[in-house]
């Protein structure tokens, strides 16, 4: 089994470093092969690691350690402002690691563009991709679809719609062992006269490309039903589907608990219901699919949601130690000069 380091982002989250510190615990002690890098303030971290006194009997882990960050990116802080006044913050430290080699991938659950502007100083771009796109696996009727991108950028030109066509379409081989992933683009119906401009040329652009299994437009419906393997819309339009999905998610996991739960009859139907019900929460919860992947960058960077609990930010750190096994960034810029235009 490959070793793993990756560096996480311990102070950026709204439910601070605890949450971080518990989820990298549970991280390196399923997976032998893991260490993690906490980064953040010293002494907060030591008090959670070891508890307040390294010397009460709690010993921390030997694979998770602590680099040291003096200042912390905040939610509402301009991307801006945070690239030119916190070089320190646990996030630009975070990412540093990774690019010095000391890490191989880093898990913030930081401000989304701030961790985006930082990745794009730090870590750099692939050559030929002009902006960065977020992307994760979202769970479909028989499997799981890429979708992309989820807030990286809120316009995207036909050009940027057509590179992110690209590098998902390779994260689907690289993933989901896909050789021929199906791609589509999201848009308001299927037929060829529907959407924008960018669109309508971004369909264009790949019908033309040989070595992309281009489908055509799906419909927002599409995203659950296993239609495609990869849909690409631009960050405004792909930010409101994902948490619309999750919303939904999270209203019928609600509903059929209370459900289950009123009355001796609904508890009896529940208790019978159980193995069937288990795997559809499952299936449904939105903190097991946590973790997504900030696609164009030369490294590992996962981006959690800022409000993940313990179980959550460790799906994303599973994320993260999956796609450093499988190389991905190294597999997408080894085909990518092939690909563009």
């Amino acid at each position: 089994m490959k070793s793993v380091t990756l560096a996480v982002d311990a102070m950026s989250g709204d439910r601070g470093a605890a949450v971080a510190v518990s989820a990298a615990l549970a991280a390196v002690t399923e997976n032998e092969a893991l260490s993690v890098i906490l980064v953040g303030i010293r002494s907060e971290l030591e008090a959670l690691l070891y508890g307040v006194d390294r010397d009460s009997g709690s010993a921390g882990h030997p694979r998770i350690s602590i680099a040291e960050a003096v200042d912390v990116v905040r939610m509402n802080e301009r991307p801006s402002h945070a690239l030119r006044h916190k070089q320190n913050a646990s996030m630009a430290v975070a990412l540093r690691l990774v690019r010095d080699g000391e890490a191989q991938g880093c898990v913030s659950a930081g401000n989304t563009g701030a961790l985006m502007a930082f990745g794009r100083s730090i870590i750099r771009m692939y050559p030929g991709i002009e902006r960065p796109a977020i992307t994760k696996l979202i769970p479909s009727l028989r499997g799981r679809c890429h979708v992309l991108d989820l807030g990286a950028n809120v316009d995207a030109s036909a050009e940027n719609l057509y590179q992110y066509a690209l590098m998902g379409s390779l994260m689907a081989s690289a993933i989901s062992d896909l050789p021929e992933p199906r791609v589509a683009l999201l848009n308001v119906g299927e037929e060829e006269i529907k959407g924008n401009e960018q669109v309508r040329l971004a369909s264009h652009l790949l019908a033309q490309c040989d070595t992309i299994n281009y489908i055509g437009y799906v419909e927002g419906s599409d995203l659950f039903r296993d239609v495609a393997d990869v849909v690409v819309c631009d960050g405004f339009v792909g930010n409101i589907a994902l948490k619309t999905g999750e919303g939904v998610a999270g209203l019928l996991i609600e509903l059929l608990e209370q459900a289950f739960s009123r009355g001796l009859y609904g508890r009896f139907v529940g208790w019978l219901a159980r193995p069937v019900l288990g795997r559809l929460l499952k299936l449904m919860d939105p903190a097991r699919h946590n973790g997504a992947s900030l696609l164009g960058l030369q490294g590992v960077v996962i981006k959690s949601h800022g409000n993940a609990n313990e179980r959550a930010l460790l799906a994303a750190i599973r994320q993260a130690t999956k796609e450093v096994e499988m190389e991905v960034p190294r597999r997408i810029n080894d085909r990518l000069d092939d690909l563009m235009l």
